[in-house]
């Protein structure tokens, strides 16, 4: 019978959780690639997550906010239904050149990826109203709180919304630290919590991943 309490997870847990599934030669190329024009990618765990959550909702369109070098979109493409389509967002066209490399080496077939190159709050809005069944943001954390504005539109009833880096280094839950990516997350953590539409959760594999399903009703 659960008392209502847990132990902290030890960091010896947490990197055995983090490590608990192998990454291949092709998702180690991709984070090399990213380390090298400084963009960071979806841990292990959080990657794991997300293609559970892919795979679970049976997912044919997913929206992804921050293509990076390709490692989150590797994970959702292999959660994915074999006919589901990635449409990726991402500011730096030179990064999302990179992940069409990963792809590729994925045997990603060209028509299941639509990279746009652009800022995301210009181009979420011309996607399509409820026709997604997942959309996943990376993007600039203070814009996370419109991210989610815009997801709220795009999903599907049913259909889920997750945010990394949602514990932000550690610094979400330490109420002292109040720089604007903080401050921001921490809103939107408030914002997911409080919306009746929505069934949240904060997990804690990687940096944090907050993911929401958007109630049918």
């Amino acid at each position: 019978m659960s008392t209502g309490s847990t132990t902290p997870i030890t960091p010896e847990s947490w990197a055995f959780a983090e490590a608990y599934l192998d990454e291949d030669h092709i998702f180690g190329r991709a984070r090399q690639r990213a380390a090298e024009v400084g963009a960071v990618p979806v841990g292990p765990g959080a990657g794991a997550a997300l293609r559970v959550l892919a795979a679970a909702l049976d997912a044919r369109t997913v929206v992804e906010v921050g293509t990076g070098c390709g490692v989150s979109g590797l994970y959702l493409l292999s959660g994915m239904r074999a006919d589901g389509v990635l449409t990726s967002v991402d500011i730096e066209s030179e990064h999302q050149r990179l992940a069409r490399e990963a792809f590729s080496e994925a045997n990603v077939a060209a028509n299941r990826t639509r990279l746009i190159a652009g800022a995301a709050l210009e181009v979420l809005p011309r996607l399509t109203d409820g026709a997604y069944d997942l959309v996943f943001c990376d993007g600039d954390k203070t814009e996370y709180s419109d991210y989610l504005q815009q997801a709220l539109r795009l999903l599907r009833p049913g259909g889920a919304v997750a945010f990394d880096n949602a514990l932000w280094h550690d610094r979400v839950a330490d109420s002292a630290q109040r720089d604007p990516e903080t401050v921001a997350i921490r809103e939107l953590v408030r914002l997911v919590r409080e919306d009746d539409h929505l069934v949240p959760a904060l997990l804690p594999v990687g940096d944090g991943l907050l993911v929401a399903v958007k109630r049918a009703d």
